[in-house]
């Protein structure tokens, strides 16, 4: 990825990171939505292009993303173009993150949790996190634009169960959600599912997540979120709104 590319990316009022196309779909889909409608600037960055990955190719998933991007309302979606499998928490791609981060300017961050059963996820979460902390800093590689950090980090599980901190709930907006989702034809209904982390397909597992986490605070769909260490409240009317 050319960095100039990626600095020309508008500020945002959110920033999602993901290893691959499709995994904030399946994981933050439904609260980038949510967010959307509150008149918030969302922005999308994948790691990689899923070059790897068993079905589709390069080209179908970077017009599946694009589709995808559109029924989300995002304001810019773009991609590190780091090697699938590959990624790694080095000065390189740290630095193309760092400038990610620096041009779209986010208050809320959303990274994949560093407990995973696929090595990207987990190296991606080590990788944004860095990232992350070092975009803050005033004197590191200050040519990457102006020093930033979000305000607030959410981490989203993937393919091993993790316990949220934070759950949100979806319902009014699961169906929308999951016709983003629709979008990665490539990898929907595959004819062997032997390869699949989890036996389901995209939609299936999208399904299946929302269900599990919906229950957990009596929704009919939800999405959960790790947040390292106390959320402030300044609103304590919230905490009676059950919100």
């Amino acid at each position: 990825m050319n960095s100039e590319e990626l600095t020309m990316m508008p500020a945002c009022d959110v920033l999602a990171f993901g290893a691959h196309p499709d995994d904030v779909e399946i994981a933050c889909g439904g609260a980038i939505l949510l967010l959307q409608q509150a008149g918030m600037k969302i922005a999308v960055v994948d790691c990689t292009r899923g070059e790897m990955g068993s079905s589709g190719t390069t080209e179908q998933r970077e017009r599946e993303a694009a589709a995808a991007a559109a029924k989300l309302g995002l304001a810019a979606r773009s991609n590190l173009e780091l090697a699938d499998t590959g990624i790694r928490d080095d000065d390189p791609s740290t630095d193309l993150a760092v400038t990610a981060i620096r041009a779209v300017r986010p208050r809320l961050l959303f990274i994949p949790h560093n407990r995973d059963a696929h090595p990207d996820h987990t190296n991606a979460s080590n990788l944004l996190q860095r990232a992350h902390f070092l975009s803050g800093l005033k004197n590191y590689r200050p040519q990457l634009g102006e020093p930033h950090r979000a305000a607030t980090t959410l981490r989203y599980p993937s393919n091993q169960l993790v316990e949220p901190t934070v759950v949100v709930d979806i319902s009014s907006v699961a169906d929308r959600k999951l016709d983003a989702v629709r979008c990665y034809q490539s990898q929907l209904a595959p004819p062997d599912k032997r390869h699949l982390v989890q036996g389901l397909d995209l939609l299936e597992r999208t399904i299946v997540r929302q269900r599990a986490m919906g229950a957990t605070i009596a929704a009919a769909a939800g999405e959960g979120f790790c947040h390292d260490g106390p959320l402030r409240v300044a609103d304590t009317s919230l905490l009676f709104s059950g919100s």
